[in-house]
């Protein structure tokens, strides 16, 4: 191959090296059929030795990218990140489900009503939403593809381990996943806890 050359795009793979500030990863973007790009970040053999660290993390703008205090989105992402590269196999999953998938603009009238006093539930049922729309079919679809056996699971969320069971990943252990909690997050974190089933304990939200 020559620079200048004219490639086929479909003879080239989404995949490449990702150096970041916690080591190297193997990125590869994978399309769902609504044509949503979705991120796998991984480490080393994900066939094992199981079970593998996982983390699936639903994209959060204000949070991954401005540093918004508002969630803990940021801090859980280079968190996981972290710990996947400490472990030297697994993998991080990037999931295009913004605003717990209800999108970006509905996530900010959300925070426009979180603002007048709502909480992070009450705001998206006044807006017509479910509390959680996120689905993780194509979590299950791309932790197959990787071959991934076991997994730990980085989560707070046990509704994302039944989830993922349910379409049959072999989730073995749930690992606590707390970081960035502070002043601006803690009565958000407060109700994911006490409203939504999320696993945080009154020490998490000191």
């Amino acid at each position: 191959m020559h620079r200048g050359d004219l490639l086929s795009k479909e003879d080239v793979p989404s995949v490449a090296t990702l150096p970041t500030h916690y080591g190297a990863f193997r990125i590869e973007v994978v399309r769902d059929e609504g044509g949503l790009e979705h991120v796998a970040l991984t480490i080393g053999d994900l066939r094992g030795p199981d079970p593998v660290l996982v983390r699936v993390h639903s994209e959060c703008l204000t949070g991954d990218a401005f540093g918004s205090l508002r969630c803990d989105c940021g801090p859980q992402l280079n968190a996981a990140l972290a710990a996947v590269s400490k472990r030297g196999w697994g993998c991080v999953l990037y999931l295009r489900q913004e605003g717990r998938g209800i999108g970006l603009h509905a996530k900010i009238q959300a925070y426009h009503l979180q603002d007048q006093g709502a909480d992070t539930l009450d705001a998206n049922l006044m807006l017509g939403h479910p509390a959680d729309a996120r689905d993780y079919t194509i979590a299950a679809r791309m932790l197959n593809s990787l071959g991934a056996g076991q997994v730990s699971l980085l989560t707070n969320n046990p509704d994302k381990v039944e989830q993922l069971r349910s379409y049959g990943i072999d989730v073995v252990e749930r690992i606590p996943l707390v970081a960035g909690v502070g002043d601006d997050n803690r009565n958000y974190l407060r109700t994911k806890a006490e409203r939504m089933g999320h696993e945080l304990g009154r020490d998490d939200l000191q």
